[in-house]
């Protein structure tokens, strides 16, 4: 009686585990760079442009944050912080940038070292960062013939930028609230008056609106320090930003 040998020959044998053990190799290779490329962080480096589009108003040097949504830095009718209150009354933006770095959404801070731009004038910092898709930006800066205001833009989506791709936007002005707006010559930090700066105590309104503009010595504010040319009409800035890697 013949018995059937179900067993693969010697030679058919050897093929079979070689042909396993290659593909074994081959699926733990694969495996191998796919947890490389989840481990391996995109870097992205931003530049962010504010442009000066104001008749007569310098804009002091710029707060930037790039955060995850998470972080707010002024939100329309709420009181503002400490630190933008400084910025917004003396255009220090350093008190604005410590606060941010605190806050654990906020993934990169910094600020602009060339002092105060002027009208048509235009300031640009780059920022570094890990990449994600949910990153949001915002920036603020002071314009210095004002006793409380300030431009920017806050929560501005910048993570789907694609490198080499730019995104802009137009800015208003807004009245951090903590200051009246008396226009005085010892109430405003700029070169129109010279005055004071930041100064801690808050008026009685304490709170973020859009501002409604200065009035002037032009208009009749026998007591300002300002006249015409220091007046704006709606948006103050045009930001841009562009990945550029």
């Amino acid at each position: 009686m013949r018995h059937l040998n179900n067993s693969p020959s010697p030679t058919r044998f050897a093929k079979y585990v070689t042909t396993a053990c290659l593909s074994a190799a081959l699926l733990t290779l694969s495996a191998c760079f796919h947890d490389d490329d989840d481990d391996m962080t995109t870097q992205a480096i931003y530049d962010i442009t504010v442009y000066n589009l104001t008749n007569g108003q310098p804009f002091t040097p710029l707060g930037v944050v790039i955060h995850e949504p998470g972080y707010q830095a002024w939100q329309l009718g709420s009181a503002v912080s400490s630190g933008l209150e400084t910025l917004a009354e003396s255009g220090d933006p350093s008190a604005f940038i410590t606060e941010a770095d605190a806050n654990t959404d906020v993934v990169a801070t910094t600020s602009s070292s060339n002092g105060p731009f002027g009208p048509g004038s235009s300031e640009t910092v780059s920022i570094t960062v890990d990449h994600s898709s949910t990153l949001q930006l915002s920036v603020a800066s002071m314009l210095a013939n004002t006793n409380d205001a300030f431009t920017g833009v806050t929560n501005w989506d910048i993570g789907g930028l694609a490198v080499g791709e730019s995104s802009s936007t137009m800015s208003y002005v807004f009245d951090a609230g903590t200051e009246a707006n008396t226009e005085t010559m010892g109430t405003i930090p700029g070169p129109a008056a010279g005055g004071e700066g930041f100064n801690a105590a808050r008026e009685t309104l304490n709170r973020l609106t859009i501002h409604s503009g200065v009035v002037t010595a032009d208009d009749g504010l026998t007591t300002s320090a300002l006249d015409e040319s220091h007046r704006w009409l709606g948006q103050a800035a045009k930001v841009i930003v562009t990945r550029m890697q």
